[in-house]
């Protein structure tokens, strides 16, 4: 019975919306760009899950090198603009990131990172490369496991007064975090291990933009 019950629990995570996900199933949203999120966000306790830049420069081969960007689709002028236009709004805003953020290995997510945050503080993470994956030709146990990985660390609270950002990719549709425009954010308020996460809100960078 028990076994039954744990696959019936991972299918549904698979079959919950974006905005539904997380051990709670809860969903808290102030408003986009709002001061309340704003003051929310400057006391810390979040997780900022962004997707890369604009990436239009290449294309990812069936066999991704990691540390061979040649093999990889790359930033664009307009993604690398993005990337340094975010960090520079955090700092901004006074938003407080914990360092190092996270990137996923991908060329794109670590130069992401790297122009927004400097690239002494950024730390590869390969776990996250698990959600470009869910994009591609892998059976369903699998997108269960990555599911299930990935839900784990978004649970995960960073130190007191600090923000976790991760620099990765877009979901797809209807799956985990769910699609996300370049440089768009999904701000989530981790409970802790085993106790599941809110999804706050899902923010474009226009929206960043306007947070006053």
């Amino acid at each position: 019975m028990k076994k039954l019950f744990n696959v019936l629990a991972i299918a549904i995570i698979l079959l919950i919306p974006m905005h539904a996900v997380g051990a709670s199933g809860n969903v808290a949203t102030p408003g986009p760009a709002s001061p309340s999120l704003l003051n929310m966000l400057r006391q810390g306790g979040y997780i900022l899950y962004v997707r890369h830049g604009e990436a239009t420069v290449g294309a990812d081969q069936p066999n991704v090198i990691f540390d061979d960007c040649k093999t990889q689709k790359n930033l664009s002028e307009e993604g690398k603009k993005q990337a340094e236009l975010f960090g520079n709004l955090l700092r901004s805003l006074r938003i407080p990131v914990q360092i190092p953020v996270q990137a996923s290995p991908l060329c794109r997510t670590r130069d992401s990172a790297a122009l927004a945050f400097g690239a002494d503080n950024v730390q590869v993470d390969p776990d996250w490369i698990d959600a470009y994956r869910l994009s591609g030709d892998i059976t369903q146990a699998e997108k269960e496991r990555i599911l299930v990985k990935l839900n784990d660390k978004l649970e995960k609270v960073p130190p007191p007064g600090q923000n976790q950002v991760v620099v990765a990719h877009s979901f797809p549709q209807g799956i985990g975090l769910g699609e996300i425009s370049d440089f768009g954010t999904v701000i989530v308020r981790p409970k802790g291990q085993g106790k599941g996460y809110d999804i706050i809100d899902k923010l474009t960078l226009a929206e960043w933009e306007s947070i006053q």
